[in-house]
């Protein structure tokens, strides 16, 4: 009994007392209980998709909105995994459970290299160079259509599971558990990875950071490679569930799409690439049930979009997030918005509002 009551005083204080956390808590619980509300194959479709895009969206997240490296081709690590998990089920016969993290470590090899140009370009130079990695490496995969398929690419890989459902919570599963990791290990405030606060400094100053003793070089890489597993987890859950690997998952609209995505949601957040993911997405996906709809999504996305960059500058969660909680100016912790006093060591928070 008194286990239980020191985690209902944890859980009330660190959960339930924050607005952020308790959206992420009713976010979780209606995604794992969305199969007992609805079975409908389409509707599932929807959810699934969004989660592997939206784990995608946030490896991206990690690399270029947490340490700043901008990378505009980061459809290279989703296909390069992908393609690498088909190739084994179909070449070799291995199971979904061994070809999605060989995958995921072929993503991590091929962000190590990609990080090498890192160590000496920044900003856009890097970016320009990032962007022409998927079309180098689509390339290699039209000169052997033998083996990679060509443009067809490989079809008829093995399901993730025998059942649409356990499917789904296979890919909701480890979605849970990646982004839970890649929110730690950015937390400039986690007591677990101390990572977090050197990824920040680097954005915000690399040659300062150099200067105080960081190996930046180092950390450079590490965030290459989180970024790179991530994105292969996804692009193995994809080909597994979509049953095919194509040249589309190496185009640079699918890279184009996850920056979109997290700068609608908010940079350099986690959350916010969710969120992006599970409000564009699925909105795009249901526009196009309707014949004007079909014709109108791309216009209604792109004002969308404008209107975000206009009035949420820092994306719709740090808007919204704005609104609901206030933080304590003595000791920085995070209030809802209607105390007057911290809840900790009661400093007046009127000061904050103004």
């Amino acid at each position: 009994m008194t286990y239980l009551l020191l985690w209902y005083g944890w859980f009330r204080g660190e959960i339930l007392a924050i607005p952020g956390r308790v959206i992420a808590l009713l976010f979780f619980l209606v995604l794992f209980g969305a199969p007992l509300v609805t079975q409908d194959p389409y509707y599932l479709r929807i959810i699934t998709l969004a989660t592997v895009f939206a784990l995608f969206a946030t490896s991206w997240d990690v690399l270029s909105g947490f340490t700043g490296q901008i990378n505009l081709g980061h459809a290279l690590f989703f296909g390069v995994s992908g393609y690498m998990a088909g190739l084994l089920n179909t070449h070799f016969g291995m199971p979904p459970w061994l070809t999605i993290p060989t995958g995921a470590l072929t993503g991590v090899a091929v962000g190590l290299i990609a990080g090498i140009p890192a160590l000496r370009l920044r900003g856009i130079y890097l970016g320009l160079v990032t962007l022409t990695f998927p079309l180098i490496l689509l390339g290699i995969f039209f000169t052997f259509p033998e083996f990679t398929g060509g443009e067809l690419g490989i079809s008829g890989i093995e399901r993730l599971a025998f059942s649409r459902i356990l499917s789904y919570y296979i890919v909701v599963a480890v979605f849970t558990l990646s982004v839970f990791f890649m929110w730690k290990f950015t937390d400039a405030g986690s007591k677990i990875f101390r990572v977090g606060l050197i990824l920040h400094a680097i954005r915000e100053d690399e040659i300062t950071a150099r200067a105080s003793g960081i190996n930046t070089t180092g950390y450079k890489f590490l965030a290459f490679a989180v970024s790179g597993f991530f994105a292969g987890i996804a692009g193995g859950l994809f080909v597994h569930y979509m049953r095919i690997a194509a040249p589309s998952m190496l185009e640079l609209v699918f890279s184009f799409q996850a920056i979109l995505w997290t700068i609608f949601g908010g940079v350099a957040t986690i959350y916010g690439a969710v969120a992006g993911v599970f409000i564009l997405f699925p909105m795009l996906e249901l526009l196009s049930l309707t014949e004007w709809g079909e014709q109108s999504r791309f216009i209604i996305f792109t004002v969308i979009l404008i209107l975000t960059l206009l009035f949420m500058p820092e994306g719709l969660t740090v808007w919204v997030l704005d609104k609901l909680e206030i933080k304590c100016p003595r000791c920085k912790l995070v209030n809802v918005f209607t105390r007057r006093t911290c809840r900790a060591c009661r400093a007046p928070l009127r000061n904050q509002e103004n």
